[in-house]
């Protein structure tokens, strides 16, 4: 099987094996990995006492509002990348191929960071069942070396047939299932509702740095963080089936269901775990099975919360390995990029890459890794699919759309607000050094347009490709 490149030579074509369970299955596992279970402490913390329940709230309404336009796009142009596809239609006509680049050359960064905390959490919870891993200051040598060991395994376990991957994910999607629901159950059993609603007094008043408002920037950087991985299968659109149908589905699911388990699992564990002891904990969710039913069941639960991050970890890297493969493949990256195994006939260049990055992340802390990755995200892919939805609109209103956007624009304004009120709130070394970054990306892209002789060294190309191929399936 093969598939035409912009220079219309044929090359061996992702395969088209997942369908609509295992693309809910694949966002769910990511999505919902080892976050709520490390953040919740973090995010009563930053937001002062049990209000943060509403912050996941705000959350997942930014999300909801974002992934209306993840579903527009993605059902429009479902290939490998995701974004880079989007950006690549839209902004060719004025910046060429310059922002499909800057978001590929970020991506390679910002998704294999976010990757990391999937580690960095997992060896958290580890510190519960393996004395030596952890220690009050944070990971132990120890520790690190045992999260190194586990990235490996994952990136080695990557190495198999799409088909394989969509089975083995919807098995990992159940022990996360499990993992939840379980802490859920457990947090229920002595739950108390005067100490879960017991909003601090003045939580809500406009002054104060220990309120709601005052905390809700940082604290929706977390929540955002969490909800992260409904885009997946975007990125994994070259190997949906029925795309049209798969994509919006699969992340209005994932959102609408993992949104529901997350207040579940925040109320619950704001009624069971007294407030001081909640905002220093490292392993909340195995304190609250151990409080319910012993020792023993919490750690066995554990462990599934230890399978769940490491699925969430699978799923990432899953879909971010895609990612710099279109573009390598329309010589807009690295050629490397762009060539598949030839008997799995996957991107191996994307998955040793990211699997490297999030060996380099995971030996950092947490909460500095989620500020860098979530701020390099918001500026360059966030907000620059808001600009793409609103001038592929316009530009290309011809454009096959199998789903369109309920509510056009009240949604893509409600996710300019949210991404840019994320953006402003997080933390000045993370905000530089994504702008850093961005403005490397541009130098390495004066390189390559140099050499390539595009925009701004040469003529733009315009080729509105999905839409020629609407015109070309009527015709």
């Amino acid at each position: 099987m093969s598939s035409p490149t912009r220079s219309g030579a044929p090359q061996p074509a992702l395969e088209r094996k997942i369908g609509p369970l295992q693309a809910t299955a694949i966002n769910m596992t990511q999505m919902c990995g080892i976050g709520p279970f490390v953040t919740i402490p973090a995010m009563v913390a930053t937001m002062g006492g049990p209000q943060a329940m509403f912050g996941w709230i705000i959350g997942a309404i930014v999300a909801l509002a974002d992934g209306l336009i993840w579903a527009e796009l993605g059902a429009a142009m479902p290939g490998a990348g995701g974004t880079y596809l989007y950006l690549r239609e839209a902004f060719q006509y004025r910046t060429g191929r310059l922002m499909p680049f800057l978001f590929v050359w970020s991506a390679v960064l910002f998704i294999p960071l976010i990757m990391s905390t999937g580690i960095i959490g997992l060896v958290q919870y580890l510190g519960y069942l393996i004395p030596g891993v952890t220690d009050d200051a944070g990971t132990t040598p120890l520790g690190k070396i045992i999260g190194v060991g586990v990235t490996l395994v994952i990136v080695a376990a990557l190495f198999r047939k799409i088909g394989q991957i969509g089975k083995l994910t919807t098995v990992l999607f159940v022990v996360m299932l499990i993992a939840v629901l379980t802490t859920v159950v457990a947090a229920f059993t002595h739950f108390s509702g005067a100490q879960a609603f017991a909003f601090t007094p003045g939580a809500f008043s406009s002054a104060g740095t220990g309120t709601f408002w005052g905390g809700l920037g940082a604290g929706l950087i977390i929540a955002i963080y969490d909800y992260l991985g409904y885009n997946t299968t975007a990125y994994l659109g070259g190997e949906v089936r029925d795309p049209g149908r798969t994509l919006p589905r699969s992340i209005l699911f994932s959102i609408v269901g993992i949104m529901s388990l997350y207040f579940l699992l925040q109320v619950g564990v704001l009624g069971s775990v007294p407030l001081e002891e909640l905002k220093t904990a490292t392993s909340v969710a195995s304190t609250v099975l151990e409080q319910a039913w012993g020792t023993v069941t919490a750690k066995i639960v554990t462990v599934f919360i230890v399978v769940a991050a490491i699925g969430s970890v699978f799923a990432g890297l899953l879909g971010g390995s895609r990612v710099p493969f279109e573009a390598a493949r329309d010589k807009v990256f690295l050629p490397m990029f762009g060539k598949l195994h030839p008997k799995l006939n996957l991107p191996t260049a994307g998955v040793l890459t990211m699997g490297a990055i999030t060996i380099i992340g995971s030996l950092f802390t947490l909460t500095d890794v989620i500020n860098a990755a979530v701020a390099t995200l918001v500026i360059i892919q966030s907000l620059a699919q808001v600009v793409a939805i609103v001038t592929l609109r316009r530009r290309q209103p011809e454009l096959k759309r199998p789903y369109r956007q309920w509510l056009y624009p009240v949604p893509t304004l409600l996710a300019l607000v949210g991404w840019v009120y994320i953006y402003v709130s997080a933390t000045p070394l993370s905000i530089g050094l994504s702008l850093g970054w961005i403005a490397l990306g541009a130098l390495a892209y004066l390189v390559y347009a140099k050499a390539e002789r595009t925009w701004p060294f040469g003529p733009k190309e315009i080729k509105e490709a999905f839409a020629a191929d609407a015109e070309g399936a009527q015709a």
